[in-house]
């Protein structure tokens, strides 16, 4: 025994060296922003924290700020990013008086700042950040919270931390030569004197509005630029980007962003702070011969109505300085513009704005003669500042004004707009850069605009077979995406399902038919018609499987199909998973880690007549996400498809489960497209109420109505109900004297309350469900009990289940 002890202190004195060597480490690289998030992930390895934060005073220093974390996300546990340096938090009483505090469960519940999740139970320690002003707060899930050894490790973290750089950015301490400290309610920037040089400006001349900097990177570059500097886009911690900025001469270039949000707390804006560095330079410009090469390249691959138009801008725009470029289609008598850079309604001219329809603008062409006329002669038109043009053409380009017609045989397919604000001098070079580009883009964007009609029709009818809309489910949330192919214009064989199924049960199911094509897609409506109605009749997840390949085998198709199916017991947590020739389901658990489940699969469906399809169990506890994928998503050309479903648990463990919705497009952001893509996600929740639940089964005797009365009231009794017994027990015996008069076999009879609703169900063996008297005449001798069945329920019905049909009432119980 005593060795074992001795062996034990060893080994936590182990940890603590080995915690004390990595923050050693750390502490030499000053310089490096990560800094403080790798201090606080070793509280994860070496104290066995699940979530560790960093709280420092803000700009009114009236609150405490989260500035750095690291673990599962915070809101799993109620904590917030902000807390008032007076309050009763931990965070601020930690801070305040110099000295850690410790909360358990049990302090948790009674702590009025404290919003504890149900059904998760954790430990709570903050301790003060003496160096910086600040605050570490620990969570831990383990059960008797942090040891002492924890703790000790804890303590060792809170000295090594130091976040007062952040801090003094965003109060207005001095900046080094290439920060910036950015106001993200005004856009009020200061930046330091290396940056304004990267950016070509002079410090005295600059404003210190961040539009004027975002003015001066490439178009192609902002939209990933704004979603920087916008609050919504971002959260806390570090992000890094490169872009690149317009030179008076030469090519863009490119710089590196590397940036921190801080919150601002109540009445004080948040700000992103961070530093701008060079990122070298691209490569020299290119020749008028070679842009036109690359953008004939660019419009070969070109499938889309809207990449010819990006293709155009960007072979156009840059080169020529333009300040701004529409693309449009011509309709009949109207140009339907389906790109505009830039984007914004309010640099284009009034009478387009007056005529925006949607997303982009249906200008008229008879309102704008000069378009007009240089359509019908099919020839590029170049107009210098000053030209006489009429005002919705002249706002386009006051300093010069070209439209290229784009011809497409012996038609024009649409009209490409270039315009300047200042007076522009086109040269002969640029002229013959314009023609050979509008001549490349008409043949293009008729190619594209029948492959946008074409692929829309197909979309519409692949979307025709899959779920209009998802269910609401008890204790979970399920979210699905589906992407068609845009390598081919066939139908694809990809489809999912989210099936509610009695007693708080749901199934998932996703699967795909082999191949693309019209056979692939009625095939796939079948089966997902067949596996809804076999989980539907209430048979177990391997049976459903069973019967769908016995069907595929007996309609002789040549086809073949795979699928997952996943049955969840949304009151217990667990789930059984059967396979047929797909892939296995992606579990995220809640403290962020995932799991590729370890579900034996058995054959696609389809190519074996008697195949085993075993079941696997899988455990959710609250938190966790299950995600169903097709091979679409995870395999391309040259790659393992074991490493694309690394790839998607890397993803998801990534991810924050608080939005389904946000989860499922990041998943999608880069899917390859060569292949039709499925995707459906779950996260279970756990029930709050769980139903309460009894069965009996009626046997034929003379007094089983009687029985089944008895054992109902006292069933109604254990739960405490006292009121309108006498409905449900009248409800009780017309069900069961149904069976047992109208049908052969076992009878069972199911209570379940939830809240103040109990639905009384009977089981039978026959498939005939009872049907409601249109009337019943006074000497009628049957078909009253229906009758009263509906005069006392809420409402009720039948379903048909294995091996007969359930008939059930519900009653609202003390209305």
């Amino acid at each position: 025994m005593a060795n074992v002890v001795s062996e034990g202190a060893q080994e936590r004195g182990t940890r603590t060296l080995r915690a004390v060597g990595a923050l050693e480490a750390i502490a030499v690289d000053q310089g490096s922003p990560e800094r403080v998030h790798r201090a606080l992930e070793q509280a994860l390895v070496f104290a066995g924290a699940a979530f560790v934060a960093v709280y420092t005073p803000g700009q009114d220093g009236e609150l405490l700020c989260l500035v750095e974390s690291a673990g599962v996300p915070r809101t799993l546990y109620g904590l917030r990013d902000s807390y008032p340096r007076a309050g009763r938090s931990p965070v601020a009483e930690a801070h305040r008086a110099g000295r850690p505090v410790s909360m358990g469960p049990a302090e948790l519940a009674e702590h009025a700042q404290a919003r504890r999740v149900p059904s998760r139970d954790f430990h709570l320690v903050a301790l003060p950040v003496h160096n910086g002003g600040g605050c570490l707060l620990a969570v831990s899930e383990s059960p008797a919270g942090f040891n002492t050894d924890d703790r000790t490790c804890l303590e060792l973290i809170s000295e090594a931390v130091a976040v007062t750089a952040p801090a003094a950015l965003a109060e207005g301490g001095e900046l080094p030569p290439g920060a910036f400290s950015l106001a993200m309610d005004t856009g009020r920037v200061r930046v330091g004197d290396e940056l304004l040089d990267l950016f070509g400006l002079d410090p005295v001349e600059f404003d210190g509005r961040v539009e004027t900097l975002l003015g001066m990177t490439v178009p192609e570059d902002l939209p990933s630029l704004m979603s920087v500097v916008e609050a919504d886009h971002m959260s806390i911690g570090d992000r890094e980007l490169e872009f690149r900025v317009l030179q008076p001469t030469g090519p863009p270039k490119w710089l590196r962003l590397s940036g921190r949000l801080l919150p601002g707390g109540e009445g004080h804006p948040a700000r992103l702070v961070g530093t701008v560095a060079d990122a070298s330079t691209l490569r020299s410009d290119v020749t008028d011969v070679a842009r036109v090469q690359r953008l004939a390249t660019a419009l070969a691959t070109a499938v889309t109505v809207r990449d010819v138009g990006n293709a155009v801008v960007a072979a156009l725009r840059r080169p020529l300085r333009a300040d701004r470029i529409a693309l449009a289609e011509l309709e009949s008598d109207r140009l339907v513009v389906t790109v505009l850079d830039p984007p914004e309604p309010e640099v284009w001219p009034e009478l387009w704005r007056t005529e925006w329809r949607g997303e982009w603008p249906d200008a008229p062409v008879r309102a704008m003669p000069t378009l007009a006329a240089a359509l019908r002669e099919g020839r590029a038109r170049i107009w210098p500042a000053g030209s006489p043009l009429e005002r919705s053409l002249a706002e386009v380009g006051p300093g010069g004004l070209a439209v290229l017609p784009l011809p497409a045989g012996n038609r024009m397919a649409g009209a490409c707009l270039i315009g300047w604000d200042a007076p522009h001098d086109f040269g002969t070079d640029e002229r013959a850069l314009l023609t050979a580009c509008a001549g490349l883009a008409g043949q293009a964007l008729v190619r594209a605009r029948a492959f946008d009609a074409e692929h829309e029709l197909v979309g519409m009818l692949q979307r025709q077979l899959l779920p209009r809309r998802l269910p609401r489910l008890p204790g979970a949330v399920a979210v699905a995406r589906y992407l068609p192919s845009t390598a081919g214009l066939e139908l694809g064989g990809d489809w999912y399902d989210v099936i509610p199924l009695p007693d708080n049960h749901v199934a998932l199911i996703i699967g795909d038919v082999q191949g693309h094509s019209a056979g692939a897609a009625t095939l796939m409506g079948q089966m997902r018609t067949a596996l809804r109605a076999y989980a539907v009749e209430g048979h177990p997840p391997d049976v459903v499987v069973a019967h769908a390949n016995r069907l595929l085998m007996d309609m002789e198709s040549d086809l073949f199909a795979t699928c997952a199916y996943v049955d969840i017991d949304l009151e217990e947590g667990s789930a059984w998973c059967v396979r047929a020739g797909h892939l296995p389901p992606v579990l995220r658990y809640p403290d962020g880690r995932t799991e590729i489940a370890e579900a034996e699969g058995g054959p696609p469906l389809g190519v074996i007549t008697r195949a085993d399809f075993p079941m696997g169990p899988l455990r959710l506890p609250p938190g966790t996400v299950i995600a169903l994928v097709t091979d679409g998503l995870v395999e391309t050309p040259g790659t393992d498809i074991d490493e694309g479903m690394d790839r998607l648990a890397g993803r998801l463990a990534e991810a924050a489960p608080a939005d389904l919705g946000l989860v499922a497009d990041a998943l999608l952001g880069d899917a390859p497209r060569s292949d039709d893509v499925a995707l459906l996600l779950l996260r279970y929740d756990g029930m709050d109420l769980r139903p309460l639940r009894e069965t009996w089964t009626v046997w034929r005797v003379p007094q089983a109505v009687g029985h089944a009365r008895r054992f109902a009231r006292r069933t109604l009794r254990s739960w405490g109900v006292t009121e309108d017994i006498d409905a449900v027990l009248l409800v009780v015996s017309e069900l069961v004297t149904n069976a047992l008069v109208h049908t052969d076999g076992r009878v069972r009879m199911d209570l379940t309350l939830i809240n103040n609703r109990l639905r009384v169900a009977i089981a039978d063996a026959s498939p005939r469900s009872p049907v409601r008297p249109a009337s019943i005449g006074w000497e009628a001798t049957g078909g009253r009990g229906i009758l009263l069945v509906e005069a006392v329920s809420a409402t009720w019905g039948t379903l048909p289940v294995s091996g007969g049909k359930q008939v059930w009432a519900e009653l609202v119980l003390g209305r």
